[in-house]
């Protein structure tokens, strides 16, 4: 089973829903939307790591002020045992401050904290509905060195997130490759979404599979349990970055029951608490 990240929205009464819902031993991972900012993230990662959750928070480049800021920032994490952080450029149209993009940040990153805190950085396998393929490979290759791992956007292609791992080591980018999968989600907000972030081609490669197709995109709710599975002892693929859109309700607790039956997989669940 591969090790499972959960990602998580820093919305209102979510702390309280982690400590309810998600084991201890789960790694979470901590959303920056340009409309809460950097600090309602790092707020939401310093209560649910003192809480006792291994936590990484993203850092939105274009959403931090100056370089004030991330000193503070850098402070917060040290204060709170935060040892990896995610740094994205950030869907902010104006940059808010000095970095318009993430790798100034992440050398600035590199720079306050002598190379200590980990940073993944981000991947598209379908590439960016803004920027150029070549031009996303390039970035990569100038991050790779200040980046401990890549997790990739979310994909509903297994085939598709094996290619973009095997590009990169093709290209030198040697990083570890987490793959960016959506948990169990209603319907309309899946599609919703995929036509937001530019992963439509991989809902037509779901569409193409007649009754599977039928079965993941017709009901109620959307599964990940077979792109998983074609994950599964593939080569450079180190885990699951798990995008759940605060779906919590259904993880399992310490005893391994499901609350509800419309649980996020329970095996992606174990396997975020088996990541420590």
């Amino acid at each position: 089973m591969l090790p499972t990240r959960i990602e998580i929205i820093p919305s209102t009464g979510i702390v309280d829903q982690v400590r309810a819902l998600v084991p201890l031993t789960t790694t979470l991972t901590i959303t920056c939307l340009p409309h809460h900012g950097v600090e309602r993230t790092m707020r939401t990662s310093v209560e649910l790591s003192d809480f006792g959750y291994t936590v990484i928070p993203h850092l939105a480049a274009r959403s931090i002020h100056d370089r004030a800021e991330l000193t503070r920032i850098m402070r917060d994490c040290d204060g709170a045992g935060i040892g990896e952080v995610f740094v994205i450029g950030g869907d902010r149209k104006q940059p808010a401050g000095p970095y318009g993009s993430a790798l100034p940040l992440l050398e600035d990153l590199a720079q306050y904290t002598g190379g200590r805190m980990r940073a993944g950085v981000a991947g598209y396998p379908e590439g960016h509905p803004t920027v150029a393929a070549l031009d996303l490979l390039e970035a990569l290759q100038d991050k790779q060195l200040l980046a401990t791992h890549v997790v990739t956007q979310m994909c509903f292609d297994a085939p598709k997130i094996l290619d973009f791992a095997a590009l990169l080591r093709r290209e030198g980018v040697n990083l570890p490759v987490w793959a960016g999968v959506a948990g169990s989600v209603p319907r309309t907000k899946l599609l919703a979404l995929a036509t937001q972030i530019g992963v439509g081609s991989s809902l037509k490669f779901l569409s193409s599979k007649g009754t599977l197709a039928r079965k993941l995109l017709s009901g109620d709710r959307y599964s990940p349990h077979t792109l998983v599975a074609g994950l599964e002892s593939q080569p450079g693929i180190a885990g699951i970055h798990l995008y759940s859109f605060n779906n919590l309700d259904a993880v399992p607790n310490e005893a391994g029951h499901a609350s509800s039956p419309t649980a996020l997989q329970p095996a992606l669940i174990r396997g975020a608490a088996r990541e420590q």
